[in-house]
């Protein structure tokens, strides 16, 4: 494995060197990851905003302490922008390291132009707050603020997704046969077909949602058909970081690269019928909603159990760890965790209370688990210090256990009927079970902060150390 080096960087680990021959990619040359780099550290840059945002939202909610915090719109407010920072953003912008991993020094123009439009979005969509009236609309996938500003910011980040999507289409690098490297560039051009599916689904909604509903059902109906299929660009997304992940600590899946491909296509395959189900209804059909829910309910989970089947043989086998490797494996069972339980608590949801954040919170912190995982092992291939440490070590256990434990109470409080997206006094919590529920989300939610904050950290310090010793 060819890496960047340097004074004071620390070499790749054997077990991440010998992954190079079975399911691991080889990093581009200088520019790829200068722009792959680039969307890694916008990346965290979403996340250092979305958890700002989500103090705000974790002491709203949490007995005693949401007295003093303001309800209403000031909580709706920030769970937007917590929202669309910490999953739109954060995942485009990880789409974008993986996919420039995966195109060759053709249209590297389009690289930087796609990276550079999805900073601007993201920096508007952050400031929009502070620049006059918000009000906050909690339509689903991509909740939004009724400000120019914001809305100018979530277009924008639009844009920057269709450059980035197109590049990654026209500029694919060689495949270089079906290997483990292969399979996954598969997998990740797979994951850009979806994308490119749900951008269609976008402008087919822009045109067929009528612009003189009230706002709430405007984008409610806007964003419900492209943001169910963007979600198996996520979940392809996810499938690529185990088997990437899994390889790079020594356990590498039981599952030969031509079948890791027909998963792969098996978990792209349900996108293929969104035009169908567009050119059967309008887009604000009852029909159509119904149908993109089934969709990615009974699609969507296809190929995740085979391959969790064969991660739980992989870790069975108790691969030896070393300095390198203990937070990716910390990452990725914590992400196979927390994914696991998402999946199951969406089969128990009833009704519109807070066993629904439950749900999407155990998935949506699931992929971020594994995100957070391929992030450390390429810092060192971008030229970066390892990941190394205790804080390293620990991070993943404390914001997946965290997450946990707040899914956990937010799943306890939900089967009370406290309802979803209200804080504060709003929460009218009657009994001492909905106190303790919600109590424990709380608890639960700070840990997760702790261990956001902490990777950002390790991110942070492995970059600026890199950059001193140079």
């Amino acid at each position: 494995m060819t890496t960047a080096s340097g004074a004071g960087l620390a070499a790749p680990g054997a077990a991440i060197t010998a992954g190079a021959r079975g399911y691991d990619l080889q990093v581009a040359d200088a520019e790829q990851r200068a722009i792959a780099s680039g969307w890694l550290l916008l990346g965290v840059a979403s996340l250092i905003g979305a958890g700002l945002f989500s103090i705000l939202l974790v002491l709203a909610r949490t007995p005693w302490i949401g007295k003093l915090v303001p309800a209403g719109d000031f909580f709706r407010v920030a769970l937007v922008v917590h929202v669309d920072l910490s999953v739109l953003v954060w995942f485009i912008s990880m789409a974008g390291v993986l996919w420039t991993l995966d195109t060759s020094r053709r249209w590297s123009a389009l690289g930087w132009v796609a990276l550079w439009i999805t900073a601007l979005g993201a920096l508007f969509m952050t400031v929009a707050p502070f620049a006059g009236g918000a009000k906050p609309i909690m339509s689903n996938y991509v909740p939004m603020l009724d400000n120019e500003v914001f809305v100018y910011g979530i277009a924008i980040v639009g844009v920057g997704l269709c450059v980035l999507t197109l590049r990654s289409l026209v500029a694919p690098a060689p495949l270089g046969g079906l290997d483990g490297a292969g399979a996954l560039r598969l997998g990740l051009r797979a994951a850009a077909v979806s994308a490119a599916f749900a951008l269609l689904a976008m402008g087919w909604s822009i045109v067929d949602v009528p612009r003189e509903l009230e706002t709430y059902a405007y984008y409610e109906n806007l964003f419900w058909g492209p943001g169910h299929v963007i979600q198996f660009t996520w979940a392809l997304l996810l499938l690529v970081a185990w088997f990437w992940l899994a390889n790079l600590i020594g356990a590498p899946l039981p599952v030969s690269p031509r079948v890791a491909v027909l998963i792969f296509a098996i978990g792209l395959a349900p996108v293929l019928a969104v035009p169908a189900i567009y050119l059967n209804w309008s887009a604000v059909a009852f029909e159509h909603q119904k149908t993109m829910t089934w969709l990615m309910r009974f699609g969507g989970g296809l190929p995740f159990l085979p391959v969790g089947l064969a991660l739980l043989v992989a870790l069975a086998r108790r691969p030896a760890v070393d300095a390198q490797t203990r937070p990716l494996r910390a990452a990725l069972v914590a992400s196979f965790v927390l994914f696991s339980v998402g999946g199951v608590l969406g089969f128990l949801i009833e009704g519109s209370d807070v066993r629904v954040p439950a749900h999407y919170h155990g998935s949506i912190v699931g992929v971020t688990l594994a995100l957070m995982g391929l992030a450390y092992a390429l810092l060192p291939r971008f030229g970066y210090r390892a990941a190394t440490g205790r804080i390293a070590n620990w991070q993943p256990w404390l914001y997946g256990g965290g997450q946990l434990l707040h899914i956990l109470g937010l799943m306890w409080s939900g089967g009370y009927g406290v309802q979803r997206k209200v804080a504060g006094a709003e929460q009218t919590l009657r009994t001492t079970a909905e106190v303790a529920g919600m109590g424990l989300m709380g608890f639960g939610g700070l840990i997760a902060i702790v261990g956001g904050i902490l990777f950002v950290w390790v991110v942070l310090a492995s970059v600026i150390g890199a950059r001193r010793a140079r």
